[in-house]
């Protein structure tokens, strides 16, 4: 796939000292999907807003279809653009709000009547064209902005946290929504959020951000299932946490002490040696409630310290390898039940679901 957009050595400063984004280098191809993900202040909207020409890197360059575009203004990039504010025309129809960007390419009449058709159409919303948009729910207003930001067939869009106004199960709808209409249209996009689990559900490919740094860029299955990076383990979906000492190397694998418990684990840093101080991370998912003919590598005791119900799993607090807040998920189902608050009960996983990552 060839290269749609480029970061090359990219850098933003706003006040000279300190540099909110800090050696950007990334490859973007022509139709993927990627998200910028991080937490508030960890340099993803800012890198959002160079591309869109709304700021200038401080260092480095940033390419499109391998040409710089630090000298073209952000009116002249054309690229599709949707924020969280929909900044719709309150007086306009949905059809001229949609129009407003044709007309001012000089469109004709004709040709902006049938993109305009084409853009409600790929929204799900023919039909609309003659509301205003206070007569819209706030996921149709959504859909508006989206179907604006296509409708002169860019060839790239920037989304900005364009659902953090909606509530939680319009979110999840608009989604897929989003993801249906990149595929649809084969656009390259990229998008905006600090929530996880949207970046999971849109994205090919996922940036994580830390400190204006990009941590991790991986598919979601392997930044999920293969974090390289303490922040990303505790970031993407949740994780407990055991920080030791690797006692042996061996190939791939390493065995660690955590608290005079020994643990064996992926080792994720090739260079890891006896010594090494590292954390090793394991999903609450993977943890299960031990019989006594268990065949798993690893083998705690630990202590029930609550159990919570949560739909379609119980959710239990341990007490185990030093750490009184070691989670395990088991799914509700029949006999569940037999684990009680205050049991002393055995728990395990397998060497490949747990992951020693080092801390730098």
């Amino acid at each position: 796939m060839t290269t749609h957009v480029e970061f090359k050595n990219v850098a933003k400063t706003f006040d000279g000292h300190t540099n909110v984004v800090e050696d950007i280098n990334l490859q973007i191809p022509r139709g993927e999907f990627l998200t910028l993900l991080g937490p508030s202040g960890s340099g993803k909207t800012t890198c959002l807003m160079m591309l869109a020409g709304f700021e200038s890197p401080t260092e480095g360059e940033i390419l499109v279809d391998g040409k710089s575009v630090q000298d073209v203004p952000a009116h002249r990039r054309a690229f599709g653009i949707v924020f969280q504010s929909y900044a719709l025309f309150p007086h306009m129809s949905v059809a001229k709000n949609l129009a407003f960007p044709l007309e001012v390419r000089g469109i004709e009449t004709s040709r902006r009547n049938e993109l305009v058709d084409r853009a409600l159409k790929l929204v799900q919303l023919e039909g609309f064209g003659s509301r205003k948009p206070n007569q819209l729910s706030g996921g149709q207003q959504q859909r508006v902005a989206i179907a604006r930001a296509l409708v002169y067939e860019p060839e790239l869009v920037l989304m900005d946290e364009p659902l953090g106004a909606l509530d939680r199960q319009l979110r999840e709808e608009m989604q897929y929504e989003i993801r249906r209409i990149q595929e649809e249209v084969g656009v390259t996009m990229i998008y905006v959020t600090h929530d996880q689990g949207e970046a999971m559900v849109l994205s090919d490919r996922i940036a994580v951000f830390e400190a204006g740094k990009i941590k991790q860029l991986a598919a979601p299955i392997t930044l999920y299932e293969e974090p390289d990076d303490p922040f990303v383990a505790s970031f993407i979906g949740e994780n407990n946490r055991l920080f030791g000492t690797v006692t042996h190397v061996g190939e791939a694998l390493c065995t660690v002490d955590v608290d005079g418990h020994t643990i064996q684990a992926a080792q994720v840093a090739e260079d890891t040696s006896p010594g090494d101080k590292v954390v090793v991370v394991i999903r609450p998912e993977r943890v299960s409630i031990l019989q006594s003919d268990h065949s798993l590598s690893n083998s705690q005791e630990a202590t029930v310290l609550s159990i919570t119900f949560v739909g379609d799993h119980l959710r239990v607090q341990l007490d185990t390898c030093g750490n009184p807040d070691f989670i395990a998920k088991i799914p509700n189902i029949a006999g569940h039940g037999s684990v009680l608050k205050g049991d002393k009960v055995n728990i395990g996983w397998a060497t490949l679901d747990c992951r020693a990552l080092p801390i730098r």
